[in-house]
């Protein structure tokens, strides 16, 4: 298996597309609300994707099952899966789509500060953890937005909930890369996470009270299939592949761009408020990630 130590203009290519999705997948699912309750949308987005996966699997002859030591672990991978996008989910009930989803990518921020004590290999340097601060001042700047000056449809609830998904994401990632799951293939890696968030979400969702109606409108069905054949299989699987490939840390940071995509597509979709203070967080989120991977990007312009 080749590793690399920086981003080249494959993997460059592939996190722009994924964060342009991710971007407008968080749109797609707050305009899904209405008639599909967040959970129980998660959930049946999980059972799809993992039907999805198998099939995918056992077309490619990848094996699922084999014992390799990655069974535990990769429990704790999907339990973490399911909790980030419970919370994920329920967020968007909250607060705006494009404030979600900068809250959501602080994830880097956890990989950073613990990854480097289980791989040593992917420990920063000081201008990259420049970029890291950087970034970090600009969600706290956003956060105290919700709390103290809350536009309508904006909560400091929902945007906690945005920063549990990022903390649960960025453990995912951690456990992946220090446990037996790096070994294994993608496809199987992926599948402990759809797997374990289709039987958990649904499970939490009757927990909640949420009523399931299974009478959907061609737009609530059209953005299922998307959300499950897109986001939760294709996109999912090609950020498997670039974990097991590339740095983490400098993959994580990288993401940062994901959230001026859910803002620009929030503000052109739903009509989400645009502040001052939410453009000048991502401001701050960009060059965060031109520090991270100064070195990458400087490499890929040679």
């Amino acid at each position: 298996m080749v590793r690399h130590e920086h981003l080249d203009s494959r993997a460059t290519s592939v996190l722009l597309a994924c964060c342009l999705f991710w971007g407008f997948q968080q749109v797609l699912v707050k305009a899904t609300l209405p008639e599909l309750p967040p959970v129980f949308q998660a959930g049946v987005r999980f059972v799809g994707a993992t039907v999805v996966l198998w099939g995918w699997c056992r077309w490619r002859g990848v094996a699922l099952f084999r014992r390799d030591g990655s069974l535990w672990p990769g429990l704790l991978v999907g339990l973490l899966f399911a909790g980030e996008f419970a919370a994920m989910y329920l967020g968007l009930k909250y607060t705006t789509a494009s404030r979600l989803t900068t809250f959501l990518y602080t994830s880097p921020f956890w990989v950073a500060l613990l990854l480097p004590l289980f791989v040593p290999a992917e420990r920063l340097r000081g201008t990259q953890w420049l970029g890291l601060a950087c970034a970090f001042a600009a969600v706290a700047f956003a956060l105290r937005e919700g709390f103290l000056h809350p536009e309508p449809g904006v909560s400091a609830h929902g945007d906690l909930l945005g920063l549990l998904a990022g903390v649960m994401w960025g453990l995912t990632t951690v456990t992946i890369r220090s446990t037996a799951v790096a070994r294994v293939s993608a496809e199987k890696a992926l599948f402990y996470q759809v797997s374990v968030s289709a039987v958990t979400l649904p499970l939490l969702s009757l927990a909640l009270g949420e009523p399931w109606t299974w009478h959907w409108s061609a737009f609530a069905t059209g953005s299922l299939l998307l959300q499950t054949a897109v986001g939760a299989f294709a996109s999912y699987l090609a950020w498997m592949w670039l974990l097991v490939h590339y740095p983490a840390t400098k993959i994580s940071a990288f993401v940062f761009l994901t959230p001026i995509f859910a803002l620009v597509a929030g503000a052109l979709w739903l009509r989400e408020p645009v502040t001052p203070s939410l453009v000048l967080a991502l401001a701050l989120v960009a060059a965060g990630i031109m520090l991270v991977n100064r070195r990458a990007l400087a490499k890929a312009g040679t």
